[in-house]
């Protein structure tokens, strides 16, 4: 076979997924064997299709697809997509029956991967909700053929594809996006071009309230400050009454990071307000939150169910950020302690317990990467930790935790841990070393956060057996 290479064309039949929704196929030896593994995208595992190679590497390709010459009888039609090239929405071919079968596959094969295969993980819990159910989104911006356009990174580039319409996201973020374009246009404001450092406007950032309806408006910019800000605030906010927030957010560093460290406000209050779990939220710019408001109900009544309080624990929520899963539970618990390193997150957190009038929780700043300090402010307020009558929350970024905090908090020996994930891959990796360190792992739990895309969350208890040392 010559030497393949960029841009030549395959044809393949596709016979599986990998856990980025690419198709997988193989390219066959002289002899008929099994050559080379091609990723392709937009293939569905079951077509017959002509890729085009976008990369090679000396183990594998990757291929775009060009043309279907068979689909797959998987295949169902997905609604048409503005932001061809996104990346982001790699099920939208398939029906999802199908895209939750493959996601609970992903979760069992991180769990074999790190050497747990008896793991029990039960189907893919969802709300079913597929359109509409994001409260965040992160828009960049480009100069455009006709002015300035936003929308999202084509996957694995910074190339911007134009797309101020998703399915995934509130149809109000499309009007403000436009509005926010045209303005810039009529006032010769341009987009930060990250080649050479030019442009001020860098990033669109949204947030809402699913329940409440108000609207955060975050401007990145390459500056100080946006000319004429005062003015697009005041059409903002008089377009768009469900505005409550309008921030201006420095950002001047070459970086991938798409916030800076301060927000300044134009308009409104720092913070909008939102309704999960009967409680109220006050949602800062900076901290975390959880993009799908019904399927996050629907994950913390799960982690709830699996910390089994009953009243007489105290509840050690590890990154709490700003204390939505400690104070949903806070009735259960004797008391809520949170630990996050984001100061702001913090004061979120510990006003959100005054506005729900909860009593028992306080919040307290620490990193977590440096555990062996983790816990000595809160315990200076609050007492030592007894071991046997206290529940670990754990809800780490994708990276996961480390071995140093699992470590430290089996040799504290806690007795029940609540792990929340959004990756896989780091939870089945965290929770072999929970096991190598004594612990018991429960039944894994996947729910689906982000239909339609990559991500599943999954959450898994688990316990301290009498053999842990």
């Amino acid at each position: 076979m010559p030497k393949l290479q960029k841009n030549d064309l395959l044809t393949l039949t596709v016979e599986d997924f990998n856990n980025l929704g690419h198709g997988v196929a193989h390219l066959k030896n002289e002899d008929g064997s099994r050559g080379m593994t091609v990723f392709v995208t937009g293939g569905v595992p079951g077509d017959v299709l002509e890729a085009r190679i976008i990369k090679c590497n000396k183990q594998y390709l990757v291929a775009k697809t060009e043309c279907i010459k068979t689909p797959s009888p998987w295949r169902e039609g997905g609604s048409p997509c503005a932001a061809k090239g996104c990346g982001g929405c790699i099920y939208r071919a398939i029906g999802y029956d199908r895209e939750k079968q493959l996601k609970e596959d992903y979760v069992r094969s991180a769990f074999r991967k790190a050497g747990l295969p008896s793991v029990t993980v039960e189907p893919v819990r969802s709300t079913d909700e597929l359109c509409h159910y994001r409260n965040k989104a992160q828009y960049p911006v480009r100069n455009g053929k006709n002015g300035m356009e936003a929308g999202f990174f084509a996957s694995g580039t910074h190339r911007v594809v134009p797309a101020a319409f998703c399915q995934l996201q509130p149809p109000v973020f499309e009007k403000i996006l436009n509005t926010v374009c045209a303005f810039c246009d009529e006032k010769q404001i341009r987009a930060y071009n990250e080649e050479d450092g030019s442009g001020i406007l860098r990033h669109v950032y949204l947030r809402m309230g699913a329940v409440t309806g108000e609207v955060m408006v975050c401007l990145v910019v390459n500056a100080q400050s946006l000319p004429f800000e005062d003015e697009l605030a005041e059409r903002l906010h008089t377009e768009f009454e469900q505005i409550k927030s309008i921030l201006i957010n420095p950002n001047m560093k070459n970086t991938n990071v798409v916030l800076g460290k301060d927000f300044r406000v134009i308009f409104g209050r720092e913070w909008i307000e939102d309704t999960l779990c009967s409680l109220t939220f006050r949602i800062s710019a900076g901290s975390f939150y959880q993009v799908n408001h019904d399927a996050c109900e629907l994950l913390y009544g799960i982690a709830k169910e699996k910390a089994m309080l009953a009243g007489k624990e105290t509840l050690l929520d590890l990154y709490c950020g700003i204390g939505t899963i400690g104070l949903s539970m806070a009735e259960r618990a004797e008391r809520v302690v949170g630990i996050e390193i984001v100061e702001e997150a913090v004061a979120c957190a510990q006003k959100n317990a005054e506005i729900n009038g909860i009593t028992n929780a306080r919040f307290f700043c620490g990193d977590a990467s440096d555990a062996s300090k983790l816990l000595a402010g809160a315990e200076e307020a609050e007492g030592a930790f007894d071991p046997l009558r206290t529940t670990v929350i754990l809800d780490p970024p994708r990276k996961g935790s480390t071995r140093e905090l699992i470590e430290y908090l089996c040799a504290r020996g806690f007795g029940r841990v609540v792990y929340v994930s959004c990756n896989p891959d780091t939870l089945a990796r965290d929770c072999a070393v929970f096991a190598e360190l004594g612990y018991t792992i429960g039944t894994v739990t996947p729910v689906d956060m982000f239909p339609r895309t990559g991500h599943v969350e999954s959450v898994v208890c688990l316990t301290r057996s009498d053999k842990a040392t």
